[in-house]
């Protein structure tokens, strides 16, 4: 596998190296994309395409009284988030496992806040897996997307013909996903790198 197509399921060595790298490499986009939250201290969190867990690492420090679950369909992913978040997890704070957004392995209404950064390029059909987010939101939780490339930006580099699977999205499309799933889009942001952070509700 080529290491660009490690961005979309980190496998094997050249995995590894991926995993590692997204941590650092999206370190100042998940800083933005976070900066248009304040979640409650207490709150119940679910981050899908945890990769290298560092997102969930920035939840449990937005929510010391809660407990947050991190999900990665990469093997590779959900060891290097459970060896960064090992203390939580001990502490009973923190889980991670290996699930995929289009099954959640949670009941109904379970989590007060999902994260999805860097990631939905990738899902299997937007309108489905953000029915499955959905699903598992408590009423009146909120769901936080944020990527690097919102689609407007012809000069951006094109990685969905280097990546195969993925695809990048503009806000109509994410916003007409979020409204057939029954989700209400609240807020969006982009700054001049084109970066865009969205954040919807569960009416």
């Amino acid at each position: 596998m080529s290491v660009f197509q490690n961005f979309c399921k980190p496998e094997g060595f050249l995995g590894k190296i991926v995993v590692c790298t997204m941590n650092s490499g999206h370190d100042k986009l998940a800083k933005w994309g976070f900066s248009h939250i304040v979640p409650a201290t207490d709150a119940v969190v679910l981050d899908v395409g945890c990769g290298g867990g560092a997102n969930v690492a920035r939840w449990l420090s937005l929510c010391p009284k809660g407990k947050v679950i991190g999900v990665d369909y990469s093997d590779v992913a959900v060891d290097k988030s459970k060896s960064l978040n090992k203390k939580a997890i001990g502490d009973g704070v923190c889980e991670i496992m290996n699930a995929n957004v289009a099954d959640l392995p949670f009941e109904e209404g379970t989590f007060d806040y999902v994260s999805a950064c860097e990631t939905i390029y990738f899902w299997p059909g937007l309108e489905k897996c953000f029915k499955e987010v959905a699903r598992v939101m408590k009423k009146g939780g909120s769901f936080l997307i944020v990527v690097e490339d919102d689609g407007e930006d012809r000069n951006h580099t094109d990685w969905s013909s280097k990546i195969e699977g993925m695809k990048v999205y503009t806000e109509a499309d994410v916003t007409s996903a979020l409204e057939k799933a029954g989700l209400i889009k609240t807020s969006s942001d982009h700054n001049e790198k084109h970066w865009m952070s969205i954040v919807a509700i569960k009416a």
